[in-house]
């Protein structure tokens, strides 16, 4: 069960700071569009991705603990066996939310982050519910 339309109203319009796990330089990638987008749309977007160095203008981490300073949300655009890991680090940020992009849902990882406190967005895209929101 992920969390409701509403959530995702308070979610978008609070949060300022996403980590997008499985960022992407390949503009043939989601995560490359999603991050592109967000970062338009004045979020402050960091890449997670150890091959990466940069990405719009952005330093990228190799892991979400890596990252300094606070997170609000960890969008996750990974498989679904790699999501536990994040979840585990995103529970030791004490980010407030996490969300698994559509192809990276894992129901254990979504119920322990449930139950150290962080909301659940799965199964939808970030850019999309905005795009909804903000035609």
């Amino acid at each position: 069960m992920t969390v409701g339309s509403d959530a995702i109203d308070r979610i978008l319009k609070e949060s300022r700071t996403i980590a997008v796990v499985g960022a992407s330089d390949s503009p043939d990638r989601q995560s490359h569009g999603v991050m592109r987008y967000l970062k338009d749309a004045g979020y402050r977007v960091i890449p997670v991705n150890p091959k990466l160095k940069e990405l719009f203008g952005e330093k990228s981490y190799p892991d979400v603990s890596s990252i300094p300073g606070p997170v609000d949300v960890v969008d996750i655009f990974r498989n679904p066996d790699a999501v536990p890991e994040i979840v585990e680090q995103a529970i030791g940020k004490k980010v407030k939310v996490v969300w698994m992009q559509p192809g990276a849902e894992h129901a254990g990882a979504a119920e322990r982050a449930r139950a150290a406190g962080i909301e659940v967005v799965s199964g939808t895209c970030m850019k999309r519910e905005h795009m909804k929101r903000n035609p």
